[in-house]
Formats: C-alpha cells, structure tokens, sequence
C-alpha cells in the first residue's frame, strides 16, 4: 500500500511540484488527443442537428405541397355586399351565381314596452321586486322554455331583485339570454340563437309577471310590461325566431337557421332581405396558388443553401480543439477566433450530405413518370420553374411568366405534377417524392448524430456511441495517470529521503573526523 506522504524539494531543494507537473503534462497528451476528439464530435453533431432542423422546417412546407387545396384556392366576389357577401372553399366550382334573399334569419327579442320603476331608491340602493313593483307580495313563479330546454323559476319578492330573476334565468342555459337596462328602466329577454328553432315561451306565470293581457303595457298587472301573450302568436306564451330564406340560381326556396350559410362550397352571409339579390362570381385564385409555389421554391433554396455551404466549408486542420492548458494560456478573443477556424468545415465533401442534395436535386428535376394524356406537365420545367448551373448545386429559379401561365391555362395540370399519389416512387408527384425524401434525410442524420431531444445516456446514434466509448476510454486513462502521478511523487519522496540520509551520514563522518558541522 503506497504512502499518501509527499516531500516537495524541502531537503534537495528542487521544485518537485513543477517537475511532476511538466512530467504529467507529457503523459497527459493522449487524454487531451481524446478530448479533442471528443469536441470535434460534439461539433459535427451540433452542424448536423441544425441541418435536421432545417430539415424539419422545410418538410412543414413540403407537406403543404402535397394537399391539393394549396392549388384549389378561389376567390369569391359579390356584386352586391350590401345584400350577400361571400367567401369560398376549395371546393366551389368556378362560375357566377345568383343569390336572391327573400328573409333574413332572427331569433327572438323581447322587452318592456314602457319604462318600469326605478329598480333603486333615493340611496341608490337595489330594491327588492315587491320594493319595485308594489302590487307583488310573497313568492312569484312561472316557467320559461327555450331551444336549450325549461325550466321553472321561483323568486321571493321580499329578497330577489329584478337582478337576481336576471342572474338565474342567464344561469340556466336554455339558449335565452336575460338583461336590465338601468337607463331605459326595461328588462329584456332574447335567443341567443336565430332561425325557426329559437324559441322563448312563458307558461304557468299566474302572477303575470312575464305575460299579461294587455298589449299597450298600461295594466298595472302587468309587471314588466312585456308583449309575451297569445296576441298573434301561434300559442300562448310562445314567440320562436325565423330562418333564413332564398334562392342559389335556380335553387329555391333554400332556408338556413343562420345568416350564414355554405351552399356548394361558398360561403354566403346574408345581409339583406326583401328580394334583395347579388351575383356571385367564383374564379380560380392564382395568385395564391403562386405565392405557395414560391415560397415551397424559396424554402427549398435555403435548406441546399445551408447544406452546400457545409459541404464547401474550408477546413482548418491546423486549429485543432484547444486542451485546457492552451485554454488557460489565451484570451477571450483569442479562444474565439480559434475555435472559429477549429469549427469550420467539419462537415466538408460529407458522404452523407452529399447523399441528401444529390437525392432532393434529382427528384426536382426528375420527370413525374405515368402522367397519362391530358393530365398536364411532367416536371417543373414545364411549369418555369429551373435548375441554375452546375456551380449553383441545385438552386431553383422561376419564370414568373410562365408559372402564372401555367396556373391560368392548366391549375389541374400543376396540382397533379405536385401531389399526384402512386405506389411507384418515380410516378408520385414532386411534393410528394420530395417529403418522401426529406423524411428519409432526417432519419439518416438522425441515426448518425441524434437528436436534440436525445438524452446522452440514451443517445444510440453512431456519433453518441463513439462519444460514450471516448468517455470511457478518458474515465480509464485518468486512473492510470493517477497511478503515474502517484509513483513519481514516490519516486521523489523516496530521492529526498536518500538525500536527507547521505546529508546525516555526511554530517557523522565530518564530526568523526574531528570537524565542526556548521548549521
């Protein structure tokens, strides 16, 4: 068992710190070339999880490519906006329709037909209902139905406010909706719903507090004066909203519970009724349908644009990954500036990136096979859309003309170059195939460097695992310059204490020859 004691240089005089320092300095060299390994690793995961990102990003785009209603876009236009606006879906067919409205749909509004009294006093404190409406006494009740359901209510005057039959009638949800207005002093009662189903209706109010027989409000018995009697409506205490109704061309006498309403794919909302009418037209939204495929254009630049600059990134064999003690002998700036040129072009000419270009540029320029006769274009070509030189590596321009040309003479023809489905790779479309790709590509490099999610115990990607056996080797290497380090300072203790031995036996013989030690 060695000996933790260590004797620095007390009797030999030399600097033994320094001297197993500068020793373990040399036997360190292989820790430090892993360690360097180990960062330049680490360097290459993080160039490559930022591409896969990327990656993520754009296959959201190329995603988008693949739905046919990216290339389905229309637009709605109503000559009449005072009495129909419209919008459309991708399904509405491009044409022009006549949209007559006859009614409007409305639910049910009822209120007071005069001022009640004031639901305050002089204090500005809130009366009771037998405080506000001085012939009521006792408790009060009626039931109040809905499209939502019924319910019966019962207050007493003594305590409950006109607030409080507000509050309960709100809280039970029946589709009606209950209010006070302080400044007009009149309580109102509406469907939150319209058409033929919203309804509001009044039974069993023997102390007519809802209802009452007169129409001009004037009965005092009549507490809040409300028109909700069988005066006209087809049952007593009933009042229902009316639906919509109108004609779409020679389609009549189309109804709707709302006002808005979506006939063949067009949404209609209905602003005027009467017979008032509007033509709406429906016509294929180029522009749209360009602005998607430009910017699928634009993504798709930038994600080769990010690759190929790794790809040609120069590389600084010279600037390797600083060891702690190079670290410690520089500034800020100068770790910086080095460790800019130790990360660049770690990626450079990578097989696996060179894969992932080469496979996205083919499929852009590839033709669409088993396009049959009448089904339009067959590569991007066709539609303006072009590879730039060699020395661009892939990037695409567009022919604006032609694009918008080709949208114009043939939308159906672009949408099945973009999105048309096979079980054969080269027959799908190029949104298709590409998503296909970019999967692919996210996969590979996923499998080589991980993800950012990826925790590093449980990282099994190829670049993980040589990052777990680099720490193991390193875990290894420093127990055995522990070992190293401890013999050396063995080594030295054992030095100074033959030295301290030869200096005593030095001393004895001096003193038996006669001599006079001097101390």
């Amino acid at each position: 068992m060695s000996s933790n004691l260590r004797i620095g240089g007390l009797v030999s005089g030399l600097d033994v710190d320094s001297i197993v320092e500068d020793m373990m300095r040399i036997e360190r060299a292989p820790v430090d070339r892993l360690e360097q390994e180990k960062q330049v690793l680490q360097w290459q995961q993080e160039d490559y999880r930022e591409i896969n990102t990327s990656l993520r990003s754009f296959r959201d785009t190329v995603f988008n490519m693949k739905l046919q209603s990216v290339y389905q876009a229309k637009t709605a236009s109503s000559s009449n906006e005072d009495a129909v606006e419209a919008t459309v879906t991708g399904s509405a067919v491009p044409g022009m329709y006549t949209v007559t409205v006859t009614q409007l749909a409305e639910g049910v509004l009822k209120g007071s037909q005069a001022a009640l009294t004031d639901e305050t006093d002089a204090e500005g404190n809130t009366k009771t209902l037998a405080e506000q409406f001085t012939t009521l006494s006792g408790s009060i009740s009626f039931t109040l139905e809905g499209s939502e359901g019924s319910q019966d209510f019962t207050f007493d005057t003594a305590t409950d406010s006109i607030y409080t039959v507000v509050s309960e009638i709100n809280a039970a949800d029946l589709g009606i909706s209950a209010s006070y207005d302080t400044n007009l002093n009149r309580f109102f009662l509406s469907t939150a719903a319209t058409g033929a189903d919203a309804v509001i209706k009044v039974t069993a109010d023997t102390d007519n507090f809802l209802t009452g027989p007169l129409e001009d409000g004037t009965d005092n018995i009549l507490k809040l004066k409300m028109k909700l009697y069988g005066a006209g409506p087809p049952e007593e205490g009933l009042y229902a909203g009316q639906d919509a109704q109108f004609d779409f061309g020679d389609a009549g006498g189309l109804t709707s519970a709302a006002n808005t309403v979506t006939v063949n794919g067009i949404t209609l909302n209905l602003k005027e009724g009467g017979g008032s009418s509007s033509t709406i037209t429906i016509s294929n939204d180029t522009g749209t349908v360009y602005e998607a495929i430009t910017d699928f254009v634009t993504a798709y630049n930038e994600v080769i644009d990010q690759i190929n600059d790794k790809l040609a990134e120069t590389r600084y064999r010279d600037y390797p990954p600083l060891t702690d003690a190079q670290r410690e002998a520089m500034s800020e700036t100068e770790i910086e500036r080095w460790e800019e040129f130790a990360q660049s072009g770690l990626l450079r000419n990578d097989f696996l990136l060179n894969n992932v270009v080469t496979k996205m540029r083919t499929t852009m320029s590839t033709v669409v096979s088993g396009l049959t006769a009448g089904e339009g274009y067959d590569t991007l070509a066709g539609i303006g859309i072009t590879t730039g030189t060699y020395d661009e590596k892939g990037k695409l321009y567009i022919d604006e003309d032609r694009l918008k040309e080709a949208l114009q003479e043939d939308p159906e023809g672009v949408l099945n170059l973009f999105t048309k489905s096979s079980d054969v790779y080269s027959e799908k479309g190029i949104a298709m195939r590409l998503y296909e790709d970019v999967n692919n590509a996210m996969s590979l490099i996923a499998a080589k460097a991980g993800s950012d999610s990826t925790y590093s115990l449980a990282d099994s990607s190829t670049i993980g695992r040589r990052i777990d056996q680099i720490d193991e080797d390193i875990d290894e290497l420093e127990d055995r310059l522990d070992e190293i380090e401890d013999r050396y300072w063995r080594q030295f203790t054992a030095l100074e204490r033959a030295v301290q031995q030869m200096n005593a036996q030095s001393a004895w013989l001096y003193q038996q020859f006669g001599g006079t030690a001097s101390y």
